[in-house]
């Protein structure tokens, strides 16, 4: 195997080693424990792959891998290493890599966003911790979305929808089965805790064409660095997003079977997050999309502290292995340490667990394919220092090289599409507007009606012209009450004024006919006499009274 033919990783005094890139679609690992030289590794991994012209994905979990985009400086640790490693220093170019920035927060990158839509419920349910009720909510208002033509874009889309099937649960049950209110409701607290965490940023458009990482500059293939520096603080939203974008490659991208090299090699820097309270369905999903993706010419590498921290479906999957020191204090680490070994191929003048423990800084042990795809035996390398700068970019610098980026421009604004969220408020305003109107027929029914019964009313501009004339038919009303209040009192004073002239009257004239009676008939008290005065008084009574009618 020459020089010419592979991706120089490290050198003994044997000679460079490295990667066939027709092998790399393989899949890869590098392991070690923390400070062991893993984020030089990858560096030096993805400048040959971008010398090659191939695009490179990568995450910047602490911001050194920035650096990438500026040349590094000769030092005497490099020249040591380069001498270690057999190769002149003075031969040795520095220099910087075409570099893109992306961030899903857009502080130090372009904003990366995708749709609820596109992550769909299986993903998602990871996202929020559902559990299998919950989920059941979810993939249903996931189908009712999709049922009605309704596109699921940020998290205001999907509480919306939660919010539908609580209030139409009943209707709804009929079609999709059973919806828990209580879990409607548990989906969104789950979205205002993701939205107080940021993800909100990330649900939005213009969303990520996945294309857009397999750009060329020049002859070599940019190298796109996820800033996750926040991202990475978050496992679940991290984890998530990268496997979002795992099977997004592999439902977009062409199949193209074996390839002289990959169409874009994909690192996840700190792997085992990815398979941390993972259900078994997605962990299935994800051994899946690993196994075939390489057909459609992605080579992946996983970078993790220890390589049980992997699947065991997914280790078997990555036969380019680059290994640094693993240390072993307990039991459990020795158990780790001698798994980690068992996964080379054995050579006989290497004791690979003996040295597994006891490598340096900068050293590793690799086994690579060779042309008939066989591992081939293990072996102990120092690892090349990279062509690109130790020192890691400023915001400064970073927003600087962003600025100048022309795909800046197109995903640098958001903007809200009408989706679900829209669809309902526009249906809210129809029934609030179907209500207004059969409000508005009632009353014209009502008062048609009325008008049959009144016909002052029997059109708007008389009913307004007799509601106008109100205030003076009052005043008239009042005058007309008080007049005949007037007369009914003086009716009143009359009649009893009347009436006590002819009691008066009847009085008097009985006693004036009481009076003659007695001169006529004398005084006797015989009955006869008192009828007759009787008779008299009343005869004379009437006469007077009559005078007062």
């Amino acid at each position: 195997m020459t020089t010419s033919q592979i991706l120089p990783v490290g050198a003994n005094a044997d000679g460079l080693y490295g990667l066939l890139p027709s092998k790399a679609c393989r899949h890869g690992l590098i392991a070690g424990a923390t400070g062991t030289g893993k984020t030089v590794t990858l560096k030096v991994l993805a400048e040959s792959f971008s010398d090659l012209g191939v695009p490179v994905f990568l995450v910047d979990m602490k911001g050194d891998v920035s650096s990438l985009a500026m040349p590094g400086e000769r030092n005497e640790k490099i020249d040591a290493r380069l001498k270690s490693c057999g190769i002149d220093p003075k031969s040795f170019a520095f220099c910087g890599y075409p570099v893109r920035f992306w961030d899903v927060f857009g502080e130090n990158g372009i904003p990366l966003r995708t749709k609820i839509s596109d992550l769909g419920p299986l993903l998602l349910s990871r996202l929020l911790s559902l559990t299998p009720a919950q989920t059941g909510v979810l993939n249903i208002i996931f189908k009712i979305a999709d049922d009605r033509g309704w596109q699921l874009i940020d998290l205001k889309d999907l509480r919306a929808m939660a919010s539908l099937v609580m209030d139409e649960r009943k209707e709804l049950q009929a079609q999709y089965g059973t919806i828990s209110s209580a879990s409607a409701g548990a989906i969104v607290r789950a979205l205002l805790e993701l939205e107080n965490q940021g993800g909100d940023l990330f649900f939005n458009q213009p969303d990520l064409n996945i294309t857009d990482w397999l750009t060329l500059n020049g002859s070599q293939g940019t190298i796109n660095i996820l800033e996750a520096s926040r991202l990475g603080q978050n496992p679940f939203l991290y984890s998530t997003f990268l496997l979002w974008m795992l099977s997004e490659l592999y439902e977009t991208l062409p199949e193209v079977g074996e390839v002289d090299k990959p169409k874009l090699v994909f690192f996840f820097d700190e792997a085992h997050m990815l398979f941390e309270d993972t259900p078994k369905a997605l962990r299935d999903k994800i051994a899946q999309v690993v196994r075939l993706i390489r057909s459609k010419g992605v080579s992946l590498f996983f970078i993790t502290q220890n390589p049980s921290d992997l699947d065991e479906d997914i280790l078997s999957q990555l036969q380019n292995r680059i290994q640094h020191a693993l240390h072993a204090y307990t039991p459990a680490d020795q158990k780790k340490l001698k798994s980690a070994a068992a996964g080379f191929r054995p050579n006989p003048r290497l004791d690979t667990l003996s040295e597994l423990s006891a490598l340096k800084t900068g050293e590793a042990l690799v086994s690579f394919l060779d042309e008939d795809g066989a591992p081939m035996p293990v072996e102990k390398v120092t690892v090349l220092p990279p062509h690109s700068s130790f020192q890691a970019l400023t915001p400064s610098q970073i927003q600087l090289v962003e600025s100048r980026d022309p795909m800046y421009d197109h995903y640098a604004k958001a903007f809200d599409a009408y989706s679900a969220y829209e669809a309902l408020e526009e249906q809210k305003r129809q029934k609030e507007a179907d209500q207004k109107e059969a409000d508005t027929r009632a009353f014209s029914s009502s008062r048609s009606k009325s008008n049959r019964t009144n016909p002052r009313r029997a059109d708007e501009d008389e009913y307004e012209n007799y509601e106008d004339d109100r205030p003076a038919r009052s005043q008239t009303r009042r005058r007309q009450n008080r007049s005949s209040s007037s007369r009914n009192s003086s009716s009143s004073l009359e009649k009893s004024v009347k009436k006590a002239a002819r009691s008066s009257a009847r009085s008097i004239g009985r006693s004036v006919g009481k009076s003659i009676s007695r001169g006529i008939l004398g005084s006797d008290n015989s009955t006869a006499k008192r009828a007759a005065g009787n008779f008299a008084g009343s005869l004379v009574g009437d006469l007077f009274s009559s005078f007062f009618k």
